[in-house]
């Protein structure tokens, strides 16, 4: 128990240290350490230049982990990310050249500039935690997480994920940008040097592992599973959703409210905390109907409508 609570007093560090550089974003930073801890995956649209590398280059400094990252271009090919086998002549064998996909924390900057060909390569590794060139299969060292940013879908130059892919992520966020306050406070402090540059490593590669185990340890009422599943199933017979959420999606958000309940300080999970994560988690796992789409209603407007018709749990027993 007392090593617990130190981990989560360090993570707090971690979330104060990061939030000295990324200004006003507690929210984001929560959510990207739920997802890492949770062992998925994070997705971020918006616009360029409000914070998105800087948040990844920070997470990584903070927890001690290797960084690497990928600029996806439309010319970009599978084996600029998972690597190559390279022909030695002297010894007559081949031997595997790591891509930048072989890393602790990889960001995947504007995956939706490059074909669909390199980004289900990706894609595929994300899910296996390893990569397969010329038949062998290599593990990618733990932790492995994977925070991909993308353009809106209004942009030019962008192929869409496919709803196949899109379900691969943990979670999807948009950062926003700052306020006045917030934005006249980043002008500031990188009026001379970047600011990440002056973070240290709070945590190690150990201890993240470490973290995970323990948060696999939460405990889950089953009532929360109930209304975890209420909110699953009522997403696929909204009459403004095409596609509901897929079982992959209820178990995501099963394994990101024990990670957010560790972060909280908390060794059980409750309704809050599934409430604080269903937007993120439900909103790139719905298809709108074409009437909805007309009709200007947004994913967010139709998750909201779907949290306000399912109980919440008064109490949810614990240990």
């Amino acid at each position: 128990m007392a090593e617990k609570y130190s981990y989560h007093d360090r993570l707090t560090q971690c979330i104060e240290q990061i939030e000295t550089v990324i200004v006003g974003k507690r929210e984001m930073i929560l959510m990207s350490l739920t997802s890492l801890l949770s062992g998925g995956h994070l997705l971020i649209e918006d616009v360029p230049g409000v914070g998105k590398t800087m948040l990844v280059r920070a997470l990584a400094k903070t927890l001690g982990c290797d960084f690497s990252r990928i600029q996806f271009t439309p010319d970009l090919l599978p084996s600029d990310v998972l690597g190559v086998s390279i022909y030695q002549p002297k010894t007559e064998t081949f031997n595997y050249m790591k891509g930048p996909v072989m890393s602790h924390i990889v960001l995947a900057d504007e995956i939706n500039r490059t074909s669909p060909k390199t980004q289900a390569a990706l894609l595929e590794a994300m899910e296996e935690h390893s990569v397969t060139i010329d038949g062998k299969t290599m593990p990618i060292e733990e932790p492995f997480f994977v925070m991909a940013t993308q353009n809106p879908v209004e942009y030019e130059g962008t192929y869409p994920l496919p709803e196949a892919q899109l379900d691969r992520f943990l979670m999807k966020v948009n950062m926003g940008y700052p306020n006045f306050d917030e934005e006249l406070m980043l002008l500031s402090m990188n009026e001379k040097k970047q600011p990440v540059e002056q973070l240290t490593a709070i945590l190690s590669q150990e201890d993240v592992l470490k973290i995970r185990k323990e948060v696999d340890d939460v405990y889950v009422s089953d009532i929360v599973k109930r209304y975890i599943l209420e909110l699953v199933r009522a997403t696929r017979v909204a009459h403004q959703v095409a596609l509901g959420v897929s079982p992959r999606g209820g178990i995501n958000l099963l394994k990101a409210t024990k990670a957010y309940a560790y972060l909280m300080g908390r060794e059980y999970v409750t309704p809050d905390d599934v409430l604080a994560l269903v937007p993120f988690v439900f909103c790139h796992r719905m298809l709108l109907t074409d009437d909805a789409l007309y009709g200007d209603v947004t994913v967010e407007h139709v998750i909201t409508d779907i949290i306000s018709k399912v109980d919440i749990p008064i109490e949810a027993d614990r240990l």
